[in-house]
């Protein structure tokens, strides 16, 4: 073994034995050290070789590499690891000298590596856990200083922990410090200030960050919820926050955040509340519960009002009876008491206004809501009156979205049901000179209008009312009759008069208490300014006839007619026919007949049916027979297809009727002739049939051969069927042969002409 000697500058700050045996393992390892001192992997192969080797016997191996190196981060870094780790989970104020050694090692390594931040970090993490907070500190400010800046946020990251384990003024003015670099991370700050209950600070600071509108929260909170969080705090503390405004601060809230007002009107109530001030507290809940906009935010504001009124009141009625059972007296509360409980009764009968009032805030236009209002009052007259005045004052017409005409008329009626007729009237003059949206409100009002004379009595006035509201309004060169009563442009007052309701009621009116000179006129009115329906051409024509104006009746058909085409004018046509026989029957055949033939002339073949078989029935009732068979005959060529085979059906009863069955032939062969294939085969069935009752077998045998080409054998088994029993029964062996023979023929010739069948018969 040799004896080496530890030089005597690393005896003084290793401590370590003077001595150290080297054995034989060691000497390969010195010899290279000895050949090259400078070499970093020959010091790093020797510490590998020691590792198992006594610490003390290491650690010297460390110092004498670093005394040759001492600039090595690698060799360092090991070094106070190893050093570290020796005195891991050892109590740092009953073990002081060893933790000063590794202090002081970290302190040499800083003299040439004070540009590495972990050896800084380590430092600065191993200081924290010693009893030594001014070193640490300043030792936390020698590596911002060493370090360059864009190794700071690593730093500062550990040396706010630091901050937070401190406490007290010092972290206060580390955070400060901090938020010079990173003013984003003012939030925690504001979290410390809260800690060490500095209410004042930290609200003075979350207000700066709530009124800069550049401010980005680190921790994702929207501008909102930092306002809410100031007002949470402001609220909370109230008692501690001397510097801000509060009220101030709350109402501004108020302001900018109209979707939270219930909220921040509670938070501003319940500050009044915890300084003691209840009556500015009530104040706050009067002005929240009056102005808010929402339901929501009114329910928030009244729930929370209620809410403070009962606790007043309990605490008060709890007060009154601890003096009742000790015999004290005290008018003053007592009557605060009762003023107490009035007021909160009052509040809660109020609640229903107050809704009403939100929705009305909302959109003042809302006539449901007035409605609503003016039945809350219920018997308080003076105040329905208001407020329908109110509400008629306040709507704008144009955008109501309800109907607002109705509100008038309720208002009138008001009136009308307190026997106030003139002031009634009075409204409604009013409200007929109202742009309303619609011109057909307008027209409901001067309706009911009338309508109220008339439960009255008042006839001439209800007449007089309708007179003026269908009077032709004067609009300079535009002729009137030209006035689009759709036209939005052109205001209601000026369109109302080509209302049909408005002139329905006029007519109606007139009917029930004019005279038959004023309603014609009415009538006459209505048709000159062509706003008539076929609704009112029939009332109109119905109210001659009741009267015994028949031919100006039927002249009104013929306008309705001229105004309206088809198929409008088919229905006319019905009545007027049905009338004008009823009335002249057949004394005035000549000009019935004309009134058929005009009625028939360009009418569809869909509406020709039941004209032609009217005017055939006139015939048949006081014409000649041949007339009404030419009539029925031209009917058949007039009608549509759908209606074709009923009325050769009809043409063929008639004709057998009149004339006898052989008169029949003739319409049976030409309904073969025109109708379709399926139709056809009916009629020759039919023909074929009277043939055979007249005893003509061979006249019936070739209509079943004529009606034998639409008859499929496949689809219309009923035919070939009633052709076979007919051959059975009157036929003889060569009939039946030739009945076959075509059935055959009729299925070949359907067969081949099949595309399908003509491959099956290829294939």
């Amino acid at each position: 073994m040799v004896a080496a000697t530890i030089p005597g500058e690393l005896r003084d700050t290793t401590h370590f034995a003077d001595t150290l045996l080297i054995t034989d393992d060691d000497v390969p390892y010195e010899e290279e050290i000895l050949r090259n001192p400078n070499t970093l992997r020959c010091w790093l192969r020797y510490i590998q070789h020691k590792k198992d080797a006594p610490k003390s016997q290491l650690f010297l191996v460390y110092e004498r590499c670093l005394k040759q190196l001492p600039g090595s981060y690698k060799i360092w870094k090991k070094y106070l690891d190893l050093r570290r780790a020796q005195i891991k989970g050892l109590n740092p104020i009953q073990h002081a000298d060893l933790f000063e050694a590794v202090n002081e090692c970290y302190e040499r390594s800083l003299v040439l590596l004070n540009k590495m931040p972990r050896i800084w970090l380590d430092y600065c993490a191993f200081l924290m856990k010693q009893p030594h907070i001014t070193r640490t500190r300043r030792t936390f400010d020698k590596s911002l200083r060493s370090l360059p800046l864009t190794q700071h946020e690593r730093v500062w990251t550990l040396y706010l922990e630091f901050a937070k384990e401190v406490g007290g003024e010092t972290a206060n003015k580390l955070y400060k410090r901090y938020l010079k670099l990173d003013p984003s991370h003012v939030e925690a700050y504001i979290d410390h200030l809260l800690s060490l209950e500095h209410y004042d600070e930290a609200a003075v600071k979350l207000a700066s960050v709530v009124n800069d509108d550049k401010f980005k929260s680190v921790r994702g909170k929207s501008h909102y919820q930092l306002w809410q969080d100031l007002c949470d705090l402001v609220v909370k503390y109230s008692e501690d926050i001397k510097t801000l405004k509060v009220e101030a601060i709350i109402r501004s809230g108020i302001r900018r955040f109209t979707d939270q007002v219930g909220m921040l009107y509670c938070l501003l109530a319940m500050y009044w509340i915890k300084l003691g001030l209840l009556d500015k507290a009530r104040d706050v809940y009067e002005e929240g519960i009056t102005t808010v906009m929402t339901v929501r935010d009114f329910t928030a504001v009244f729930d929370a009002y209620a809410e403070f009124e009962e606790e007043v009141i309990t605490s008060k009625m709890e007060l009154a009876a601890e003096r009742e059972e000790s015999g004290d007296v005290d008018k003053e509360e007592d009557l605060d008491l009762d003023m107490r409980l009035l007021r909160f009764e009052r509040l809660m009968d109020r609640r229903p206004f107050l809704v009403n009032d939100v929705l009305l805030r909302q959109n003042p236009n809302n006539v449901l809501e007035w409605e609503k209002r003016v039945s809350l009052w219920k018997d308080d007259k003076a105040k329905v009156v208001e407020t329908y005045t109110e509400a008629v004052q306040t709507i704008n017409p144009r955008k109501a979205p309800g109907k607002f005409h109705t509100l008038w008329v309720h208002f009138a009626k008001f009136y009308e049901e307190g026997d106030d007729l003139e002031s009634a009237r009075s409204i409604f003059e009013k409200a007929v000179k109202v742009p309303f949206a619609s011109v057909n409100d307008l027209a409901e009002v001067w309706c009911e209008y009338a309508e109220m004379e008339t439960r009255h009595e008042s006839f001439d006035n209800a007449l007089d009312v309708m007179g003026r509201a269908t009077v032709t309004p004067r609009l300079g060169n535009v002729n009137p009759h030209n006035v689009n009563f759709h036209d939005e442009n052109v205001s209601p007052q000026q369109r109302v008069f080509k209302s049909l309701k408005l002139w329905g009621f006029y007519v109606d009116l007139e009917e029930s208490v004019g005279t038959v000179e004023s309603t014609k006129a009415v009538y006459d009115k209505i048709m000159d300014l062509r706003i008539a329906n076929p609704q009112i051409i029939v009332n109109y024509a119905t109210f001659l006839e009741e009267n015994e104006y028949y031919e100006d009746s039927f002249k009104v058909y013929e306008r309705g007619i001229d105004l309206f085409g088809w198929p409008i004018a088919f229905e006319l046509w019905n009545i007027y026919l049905e009338r004008f026989i009823r009335r002249y029957g057949g004394t005035k055949l000549e000009r019935t007949r004309d009134l058929f033939e005009k009625s028939l002339d360009g009418c569809p073949p869909k509406y020709a049916k039941p004209l032609y078989l009217m005017y055939g029935k006139l015939e048949e009732e006081h014409g000649l027979a041949r007339h009404a068979m030419r009539i029925y005959d031209r009917a058949t060529r007039a009608v549509s297809d759908e209606d074709r085979l009923e009325m050769f059906n009809f043409y063929i009863a008639k004709a057998s009727a009149s004339f006898g069955v052989t008169a029949t032939r003739d319409i049976y062969e030409k309904a073969i002739e025109v109708l379709p294939d399926r139709d056809a085969r009916t009629m020759c069935l039919k023909y074929a049939d009277i043939e055979t009752k007249l005893g003509e077998i061979d006249r019936a045998r070739a209509v079943y051969g004529h009606a034998a080409q639409f008859a499929d054998p496949r689809s219309a088994e009923s035919f070939w069927q009633k052709w076979h029993d007919f051959e059975v029964k009157h036929g003889n062996e060569d009939t039946f042969k030739e009945m076959l023979r075509i059935k055959r023929s009729v299925g070949y010739s359907v067969y081949a002409h099949n595309p399908i069948s003509t491959e099956i018969k290829t294939a």
